[in-house]
């Protein structure tokens, strides 16, 4: 049968929550579903075992390590459904979220940009599958400390959306790369993933502009999946600067440069302000001292913070894809990113 939604997921040696994932997603899913993965040169065998365990999937070997945006954009670009739909490989869909999110697209057509909610492991609420926007006035909170000391305040930490669990439909600024559902003709209007992003960010720059192309990001919260979040990155003040960097990427190309300059101050001035903090509290050498140590990578955003923070890719191999059906070797480039 002919698919309805493209399933693309970026693996970067995640290879048992990937299989994982895309078992979950088979099991609990009645709707026809084509699944991409594209695997980020992972050196954990990822290739070999997601053939062999997932016999229905395409599996492209990007041959290096290309971002998250990149990555997108390259699994798209081999995919063919009508509706496209990004899936983290540390995801577990649960019974129905992604017929429940494409029976709301198809009722409600007016949004374009659809998220669902997740939770964590142990069934809480993980707010991440949506943000408020960045501002002056949530990055003076968070230069002040306030957004720590009010989490989730809907006043002094306005891009958590204070303390709704993502229970209810509502229209949100910033839907998330980790369940994000888009129509093909959308994903080509905007041009897919900005793949100057290497990291974090790039969901909030897409959604940025979806919104200025008149799309209404939304919450659909019968779409539920658990949502293990990190599984690709191991220190904590290494994915913090990632983040970091991603917030300074999104300041630089959304913004004129006077309001980037002074946004970004208030970035490694909250950065400051966490690492005097942790010290205080007697903890050296934790999270945010090491994301204050490497201030000088990630304020300048990507793509200069991405040799520093990742180190010097190098030339990357000749991609090729690994389907079910005979192999066959292609040379490829991502598609529909910003350059």
């Amino acid at each position: 049968m002919t698919p309805v939604v493209s399933v693309i997921i970026v693996n970067y040696n995640t290879r048992d929550d990937t299989i994982e994932c895309v078992r979950s997603l088979y099991a609990n899913t009645s709707s026809q579903v084509e699944v991409v993965i594209v695997d980020n040169g992972s050196h954990d065998g990822s290739v070999d075992a997601l053939g062999a365990a997932l016999p229905d999937v395409t599996v492209i070997e990007a041959g290096a390590n290309l971002g998250f945006a990149a990555g997108v954009n390259l699994g798209v670009s081999h995919s063919h459904a009508p509706l496209v739909l990004l899936l983290n490989p540390d995801a577990i869909v649960l019974p129905g979220a992604i017929d429940e999110l494409l029976a709301f697209a198809h009722a409600h057509p007016e949004h374009r940009l659809y998220g669902g909610r997740t939770l964590r492991g142990d069934g809480s609420t993980d707010p991440s599958s949506c943000w408020g926007e960045m501002s002056l006035w949530s990055l003076a909170c968070f230069a002040t400390g306030l957004s720590t000391l009010f989490k989730r305040s809907r006043v002094f930490d306005p891009e958590s959306l204070g303390r709704w669990e993502r229970d209810t439909v509502r229209e949100v600024p910033i839907i998330t790369g980790c369940l994000l559902l888009i129509s093909r003709a959308d994903w080509d209007l905007l041009g897919g993933m900005d793949e100057r992003f290497f990291l974090y960010g790039e969901d909030a720059d897409f959604s940025a502009r979806a919104r200025s192309a008149g799309m209404r990001p939304v919450v659909v919260p019968d779409a539920t999946i658990i949502h293990h979040v990190g599984g690709s990155t191991a220190s904590s003040g290494r994915k913090m600067s990632m983040v970091m960097a991603g917030k300074a990427t999104v300041l630089r190309t959304g913004h004129r440069t006077r309001y980037a300059a002074g946004a970004i101050a208030l970035l490694v001035a909250g950065a400051a302000t966490r690492t005097l903090l942790e010290r205080g509290a007697g903890r050296r050498g934790g999270t945010w001292a090491e994301v204050w140590g490497r201030r000088r990578q990630w304020r300048e955003g990507y793509p200069a913070a991405k040799p520093l923070l990742f180190g010097s890719p190098g030339t990357a191999p000749q991609r090729r894809v690994v389907p079910t059906r005979p192999v066959h070797h292609v040379t490829t480039q991502p598609v529909g990113g910003n350059q």
